[in-house]
């Protein structure tokens, strides 16, 4: 579904200026719909989404402030609350209450994960979560959470407003990442050759040079060449880092 031109760009940070009001139009559409807006722009680390001022956007635009819903303060809370395990494993909107997770596409490994403690982390009844997947395996999400707790049951408002509260997110997200990215870990324009996808493939997986020689009827030096040539091409320091790199990059697929 296409969304309006300006709606969207409303949303969208080109430059540091435009993080904030760009928050404030998010805010304003999640208003409009009944919704309170959460974001975080990596799932992995307590940095918080800030304009140029270093303001945090979750307590100055989207009100996040009275005692008990400063969430980002308590560190321990992205490796337990199931939202941030939902988003490692999702990468389309769902809502979810302390039932489980509803998708618009069956995910087994959704329905493994338990809902149980949704309220003790999440401070409204249910919430439908929008999980951004971005480059160099960064995960960034955004949180509707209605502003009245008796939605216990978002099954009708995901159906109608889910996508477009899913299109913003990304745009908003997406584009706060791109600008808000300080350093360079990984080189520009890196091609790998296909002996070299192959033999990362495989280590990524736990097996030795030796064991990558016989699989791939290569010789052990050759092997080894072609892992020291690919961590060249991706700045690695050493192979661990050369697959993690080529890994963030996308060659290694659901393998590694």
């Amino acid at each position: 579904m296409r969304w309006p031109n300006d709606l969207l760009d409303s949303v969208t940070i080109r430059e540091l200026k435009d993080i904030r009001p760009a928050s404030m139009a998010l805010n304003t559409v999640a208003q409009q719909h009944a919704f309170r807006v959460a974001v975080t722009p990596d799932i992995a680390s307590p940095d918080q989404l800030t304009d140029a001022n270093g303001g945090v956007m979750n307590s100055d635009v989207f009100g996040w402030n009275k005692e008990g819903e400063r969430w980002w303060e308590d560190r321990r809370l992205a490796l337990v609350s199931p939202l941030p395990r939902a988003c490692r494993y999702e990468s389309e909107a769902f809502w979810c209450n302390e039932d489980g997770a509803r998708t618009s596409f069956p995910n087994k490994y959704l329905d493994a994960l338990s809902f149980s403690d949704f309220k003790k982390f999440v401070l409204a009844p249910s919430a439908i979560v929008v999980p951004v997947h971005l480059s160099f395996g960064q995960i960034a999400a955004a949180s509707f959470t209605p502003v009245d707790y008796g939605w216990r049951d978002l099954s009708a408002q995901f159906a109608e407003k889910g996508e477009l509260l899913a299109a913003l997110a990304r745009r908003y997200l997406a584009s706060y990442a791109m600008i808000a990215k300080t350093q360079k870990w990984i080189p520009s324009d890196c091609r790998l050759s296909k002996r070299e996808v192959e033999c990362l493939r495989f280590a990524a997986i736990g097996k030795t040079d030796r064991e990558i020689s016989m699989i791939l009827e290569l010789s052990h030096a050759t092997v080894r060449y072609h892992v020291q040539r690919a961590g060249e091409k991706l700045n690695a320091v050493n192979r661990s880092q050369a697959v993690f790199k080529a890994g963030q990059l996308g060659y290694l697929g659901a393998a590694a």
